[in-house]
């Protein structure tokens, strides 16, 4: 079971120093699930260096897909594990409807982080509008297939995907756990990964969805930014 902690825009250097320091404390001696946490780029060295010696892993939020170039703002994922980074997000959904990720430029960022040594965790899911017009297996499809092409077999232990629906995301609205299974299943029918759900999951609705046969964990968000929330999270997914 993994539970990953997004802060998306959120926590410069002093305050993940503070946060690190008590989510060390509180969840020391904790083996129940594996945890990661994905500060903004200023912040991954502060939190590298207040995690290293425990067992929570630090992961960016995003990485380019070229060692090095003419790629201004960009972070090379070379550059990341250097940093002592042990893996990025690629393709949340917040980048695919701010910034113009597309699947062919995700499936890049895919390839460039495992071939760096990055783990990855790949973002897919559907818009309200998907849903309701009946295209989720379809949409699901389309994003899981373009990250396939370019997975060679030895980088699959290095990959799991977040199955995030887009309408659950920052509203307050969660994908029944049905939902979530049912989404679960197809993409592992398509890749043979762990499947994380990630779409306002809080500790009041975390042990039902990661119950769930087909979910090996979570992508949290707005949770994962008080140290209380968060552990109550990785203790919920201790208990399944």
């Amino acid at each position: 079971m993994l539970i990953a902690g997004n802060w998306k825009m959120h926590k410069g250097p002093v305050d993940t120093r503070e946060f690190c320091a008590r989510l060390r404390a509180r969840l020391h001696g904790f083996d129940g699930a594996d945890v990661i946490v994905c500060p903004s780029s200023p912040s991954l060295h502060d939190a590298i260096g207040m995690l290293a010696a425990t067992e929570i892993g630090v992961f960016a939020q995003n990485a380019h897909w070229a060692k090095e170039g003419p790629y201004t703002g960009e972070v090379s994922p070379w550059m990341l594990k250097d940093m002592g980074v042990g893996g990025t997000l690629i393709a949340h959904s917040e980048r695919r409807q701010l910034f113009g990720e597309t699947d062919e430029s995700a499936a890049l960022r895919v390839e460039g982080s495992l071939d760096a040594g990055l783990h990855v965790i790949a973002c897919i899911g559907e818009t309200e509008g998907e849903r309701e017009a009946g295209e989720t297996e379809n949409i699901i499809r389309r994003q899981v297939e373009a990250i396939k092409t370019v997975v060679e077999d030895e980088n699959l232990e290095r990959l799991a995907i977040a199955y995030e629906p887009v309408w659950a995301i920052g509203t307050g609205r969660t994908a029944t756990p049905d939902q979530a299974e049912e989404a679960h299943k197809l993409i592992k029918r398509l890749l043979k990964v762990p499947v994380l759900y990630g779409g306002s999951v809080k500790p009041e609705n975390a042990e039902e969805l990661l119950s769930q046969p087909d979910v090996d964990g979570a992508l949290v968000g707005g949770a994962s930014l008080e140290v209380e929330s968060f552990a109550a999270i990785c203790e919920a997914a201790a208990r399944v």
